[in-house]
């Protein structure tokens, strides 16, 4: 089995090497270690790690930006281990795309099932991501059609069920989803008049 990479960031020399060791001993392989949030995307980028894991005092704006551009362009599980927190900041985090933000003195025995939480809800997070979009994707696809069919019916003088059909027979002749012709039939009886 493969072993999950982490890209751990801590400021801290000391901190970070019990967070590598806790993180080696429980099976976890460190990809890069660093001490800086400035280019994240970047580095993360180039590294591919599965998980990135952030100890810092307070996430300040900066760090919290740095995060929020990873997770819409190179979503993957963060966690964040603080050691203070106010509710504006937890809410800051958990929007840039914090999977587990944890408050309090770190103990290495309670890292790994933190860390399988923050994948495991990460994983369930970008399921129901890729369902939203989906289910938006197919709603816009319907509207298309019911768009196409109406001129259809408007201007040919079509019953509903025909318009489809015509719909239909065009998607199949061309090899094309229904939803593309129907765009095409859109733009071009709009042109027409």
């Amino acid at each position: 089995m493969k072993k999950v990479e982490v890209m751990l960031i801590d400021a801290h020399p000391g901190r970070s090497a019990i967070l590598e060791q806790a993180l080696s001993d429980a099976g976890y392989h460190i990809t890069v270690r660093t001490a800086r949030t400035d280019q994240l995307l970047q580095q993360v980028r180039e590294t591919q790690p599965d998980v990135i894991l952030i100890d810092i005092e307070l996430p300040d704006r900066d760090t919290l930006e740095q995060l929020r551009d990873v997770g819409q362009n190179q979503p993957r599980p963060i966690v964040m281990f603080a050691e203070r927190s106010d509710p504006e900041t937890t809410a800051a985090a958990l929007r840039a795309g914090v999977s587990a933000y944890v408050v309090d003195d770190l103990n290495p025995r309670r890292l790994q099932p933190i860390m399988e939480v923050a994948i495991a809800r990460f994983r369930e997070y970008q399921a129901l991501r890729r369902e939203l979009e989906e289910t938006r994707n197919r709603l816009a696809e319907r509207k298309v059609i019911e768009k196409a069919k109406g001129l259809l019916m408007a201007q040919r003088n079509l019953s509903e069920e025909e318009a489809y059909q015509a719909l239909r027979k065009l998607a199949m002749d061309r090899n094309q989803r229904i939803g593309e012709v129907a765009r095409t039939v859109t733009s071009l009886l709009e042109m027409l008049g």
